[in-house]
């Protein structure tokens, strides 16, 4: 999967760099082509001339070389490449990156890198478990780039915990995953919908839900990541659209998302719908506010019309279509019943019963359920990675 592409590894100052001359060797061995940019202080654990033999590429280091005067165009080298991965990442350089600083060649090239970043970070493990380098981390993935996380073993401090460096072997098994991803998803239309409705009672007043739209934004974000157009219909969200190639198309009511809805979805290649749809809607709008009188108001519902079950309806076999189902009871069984009754190719289960999962939470617990019955469980998460493990699920169903 990477004969041809265009690698640009840049390597920071760890004990973990020695790993990256077989990381080299390995991109080189599989077709890829290989430029490599060094901070100064990478240096001190592996040589130039090692990765320059390995890569049959110059290794870069300064802006300006000291030899030939000649000077190394960070510009070129972040449109030059098909994936930057840097590896190692230190606890500093992820700081850096975070803040947008600029005081090395390797930085300024991924400010002007306009391909997908990866990072593989390398620390102790009290380094990478502090706060700072946790934020610093969250804020790198809210700017897309994406993170692989270090294994846990015995580190250079002596110590064992979490802050190896990924191996040379799954670093290159991660980029041909997203070389794979890219390559089932290109020239595909996304349709997404996230947050809640609001179903007016007056023009003050209306019944809804807790949704903030979080969980169908990462969705978005991720597949746009991956080069695709999606199309995102959300009801009332403060969350912001972050990716040029996602159009979004905001409704407020049940009626207005499914109308929306079920324009668009012929249209596309999979749909994820995982907006909180309200299932009752007041019978009657009153066009003023109603006004307090008496000790109760009487309030008639009429069921919503049902989006999941009419795309399931007007679904085609070239289509793939993904449900929610958030769940406080027999979990399980109620989502495997609107998984076959709806028609979907999986589902994905969450439970308020789990802490930290559910609306309003940066982070997420699910599971997924297919219907040929496989169970995948998934453990607490941040949402924009609980989006990777569904975005990846549908590649998968592409891919097979």
């Amino acid at each position: 999967m990477l004969e041809g592409k265009k690698i640009l590894i840049g390597i920071s100052g760890s004990i973990a760099a020695y790993k990256m001359a077989a990381m080299t060797r390995l991109f080189v061995k599989a077709g890829a082509e290989v430029k490599v940019i060094m901070t100064p202080s990478a240096h001190d654990f592996i040589t130039p001339v090692t990765l320059s033999t390995l890569s049959k590429n110059k290794v870069h280091t300064n802006f300006v070389s000291s030899e030939t005067g000649e000077w190394a165009n960070h510009v070129e080298l972040g449109l030059w490449a098909d994936y930057f991965l840097i590896a190692p990442a230190t606890a500093n350089t992820l700081a850096k990156m975070a803040y947008g600083m600029c005081d090395n060649l390797l930085l300024a090239t991924y400010l002007s890198a306009r391909c997908p970043v990866i990072v593989a970070p390398a620390m102790d493990l009290d380094m990478f478990a502090h706060p700072s380098t946790n934020a610093n981390l969250k804020t790198l993935s809210s700017y897309g780039v994406k993170i692989i996380e270090p294994n846990s073993g015995e580190l250079a401090s002596g110590l064992e915990g979490k802050g190896r460096m990924a191996e040379p072997e799954e670093l290159i098994e991660y980029i041909s995953n997203l070389t794979i991803a890219t390559s089932v998803l290109k020239g595909k239309k996304i349709l997404i919908t996230a947050g809640p409705t609001y179903e007016h009672i007056d023009p003050v007043r209306f019944v809804g839900n807790h949704s903030t739209g979080k969980m169908g934004f990462a969705i978005a974000e991720e597949f746009a990541l991956k080069g695709v157009k999606v199309i995102l219909i959300t009801g009332p969200s403060s969350q912001q659209v972050k990716q040029s190639n996602i159009t979004r198309i905001d409704v407020t009511s049940a009626d207005e998302m499914f109308d929306a809805t079920v324009t668009h979805f012929p249209k596309c290649h999979i749909a994820v719908m995982s907006a909180a749809v309200a299932d009752y809607a007041p019978e009657k709008v009153s066009i003023s506010k109603i006004k307090k009188s008496g000790d109760s108001l009487q309030l008639k519902l009429k069921k919503t019309r049902d989006i999941l079950k009419e795309l399931g309806k007007l679904k085609t076999k070239k289509q793939i279509l993904v449900g929610f189902a958030l769940e406080t009871d027999n979990e399980e069984a109620n989502a495997t019943k609107k998984l076959i009754e709806k028609n979907l190719d999986f589902i994905v289960l969450n439970s308020l019963k789990n802490k930290g999962a559910g609306f309003g939470f940066d982070t997420n617990m699910i599971q997924i359920l297919h219907k040929d019955g496989q169970k995948i469980n998934y453990g607490l998460k941040p949402k924009n990675e609980v989006a990777i493990d569904i975005v990846n699920q549908i590649i998968h169903l592409l891919h097979v």
